[in-house]
């Protein structure tokens, strides 16, 4: 996955995530720098300078501790806060190997980002410019159809009239034949004009904006490999001088070598990823259907019964452009203001913390339940009636929380089904298939305890997604699930190739007839059954299904 695809719209995300990334390399070479001051004073003034900064606690909803560099920078800060002592042998080496070419490569990354960022703008303006002369000429070839109309109409009119002369007639019809010759030139002008537009509009979404993101993802992800790199320097300078506290010191590594920027390329995705798809090419309006009628055609109408003409100035036009300004947007509570994308993966926390919630209250009434069984079996350890407005309580918090349960899933179906689409229309335009799910296919011998599988979603819910969960497996009893034949609640047919490389999944080929065994239960996965008898997960998208 990578910015030019996954991120076309966001041009503004990624000004800032750029501009932010070149930020935190300056803050650390500005970290490094006060640090040589303060090593050569005492263990108090490095801790203040620890203190000065780490970050304000982060809230939920932050997205930059989501980013492997400021985690790592995070932990870096805490791992020079947990020793005080000698520091002022350490100056020296940090001052060369990290502030001076640190601060010269920050630099380069500047002058870089500041030469892509423009060529973006460029392209955006050369497309606007196209878009306005396209304008143009369309109002033209409006106007000079309603010229050659009404030449037409006066000398038809004129024909007509017995006490015209034939000067004024023959006059006329030259007038409306020179008007019907400028509006056919309008018109291919139009057209020409259109085609060259469209072909610019597509060249400019799916060639020439992609290559300056990817550009510019290459930039980051180097600026965040050196950045970490420069995190080690760190480390490697207080190795060399205090091996007592080498453990410190190798936690410090670790946080440096912890820095991924492929990873943190997909953070992004992920957070900003909207989920629209691009827009499509203008269609021709013709304005030329009245001009094609010969002057001397009796049935010639007048301007008043061609409103669509006199209309068409006062046409609507939808934003075109993805990357002027937002509007500010009403916050609700189905996340409708979000993009499709992001909609869906709000409503999917809200959804599980839902799910965690009803099952820490059902845990609670049964708990409560036992507790008044206990206390009317042994009378002296308590009254069962103090129990009952604990227990109603309860009742009613669950029957809330199934209520918003049902409230979000039905959302999030809604949600699901506009990515669906917008995927759909995208993978009309793109030949490559969409990624597998990152989790691995479920266990199915779980989806009978149901108990078990809200341990599972709360576990799910509270580690993040392996990046090769597709070829690590979660179970270890998956073959006994079909051991006992069962019967196909569906067709489906394969749209891309799959390879089955972890437990649990099946292979496929491009157009293979399946039969459907299980429908995707949220997660992704659907298990399916080959005509050579071999059954397993494959990724939901990559079906097409019909049930029976």
């Amino acid at each position: 996955m990578d910015w030019g695809t996954e991120l076309w719209d966001q041009f503004e995300v990624l000004e800032r995530h750029t501009q932010w990334g070149l930020d935190l390399l300056d803050k650390y070479v500005k970290f490094v720098k006060e640090r040589v001051e303060v090593e050569q004073a005492y263990a108090k003034q490095l801790r203040s300078l620890v203190k000065k900064y780490l970050p304000k606690k982060p809230t939920k909803d932050d997205p930059e501790v989501k980013f492997s560099q400021q985690q790592s920078f995070v932990q870096l800060l805490q791992e020079v806060n947990d020793f005080a002592g000698q520091r002022e042998l350490v100056a020296e080496s940090l001052g060369v190997r990290v502030c001076l070419e640190l601060a010269k490569y920050s630099q380069e990354m500047k002058q870089e980002r500041k030469m892509h960022f423009q060529e973006g703008r460029r392209a955006q303006q050369q497309l606007e410019n196209g878009f306005k002369q396209l304008e143009s000429s369309k109002r033209k070839f409006e106007r000079d159809c309603r010229e050659a109309e009404k030449a037409a109409h006066t000398a038809e009119r004129l024909d007509q009239d017995i006490n015209a002369t034939k000067a004024d007639v023959e006059k006329a019809k030259q007038q409306a034949h020179l008007r019907n010759h400028m509006a056919e030139e309008s018109k291919n002008e139009y057209a020409a004009q259109l085609q060259r537009f469209n072909r610019d509009q597509a060249h400019f979404y799916f060639s020439q904006m992609p290559q300056i993101f990817d550009k510019l993802q290459d930039m980051d992800e180097r600026r965040a490999t050196r950045l970490g790199a420069g995190y080690g320097l760190l480390a490697e300078a207080e190795l060399q001088v205090v091996p007592i506290i080498g453990k410190c010191l190798e936690g410090m590594k670790v946080a440096a070598e912890s820095v991924d920027a492929k990873n943190d390329s997909q953070v992004l995705i992920e957070l900003h990823k909207s989920g629209f798809a691009r827009p499509g090419d203008l269609e021709f309006e013709d304005f030329s259907q009245v001009m094609n009628r010969v002057p001397s055609d009796s049935s010639l109408g007048t301007p008043d019964s061609r409103p669509e003409l006199r209309a068409a100035p006062n046409r609507s036009r939808a934003k075109r452009w993805p990357f002027g300004k937002k509007n500010k947007t009403v916050v609700t509570e189905d996340f409708s203001h979000l993009p499709p994308e992001q909609q869906r993966k709000r409503l999917q926390q809200q959804l599980e913390e839902r799910n965690r919630e009803l099952q820490k209250e059902e845990d609670q009434r049964e708990a409560l339940k036992k507790m008044k069984d206990v206390y009317e079996k042994t009378p002296q350890m308590g009254d069962p009636a103090s129990l009952e407005p604990r227990i109603a309580e309860t009742l009613g918090n669950i029957e809330r929380l199934k209520l918003e349960v049902q409230k979000y899933e039905a959302w999030l179906a809604e949600a699901e089904s506009r990515v669906l689409s917008n995927r759909g229309d995208s993978l009309s335009r793109h030949t490559r298939p969409p990624d597998p799910p990152a989790t691995a296919p479920p266990d199915s011998s779980s989806s009978s305890n149901n108990s078990g599988s809200q341990e599972n979603k709360e576990s799910s819910s509270e580690e993040p997604p392996s990046e090769e969960g597709q070829d690590t497996p979660i179970y270890t009893e998956f073959d006994e699930d079909f051991e006992e034949p069962a019967s196909p609640i569906g067709q489906c047919v394969a749209i891309y190739h799959f390879e089955g490389s972890s437990e649990g999944t099946v292979s496929m080929s491009e157009g293979e007839d399946l039969s459907l065994m299980e429908e995707d239960k949220g997660d992704g996965w659907t298990r399916v059954r080959r005509k050579q008898g071999a059954e397993g997960y494959v990724p939901t998208s990559y079906l097409r299904v019909t049930l029976n």
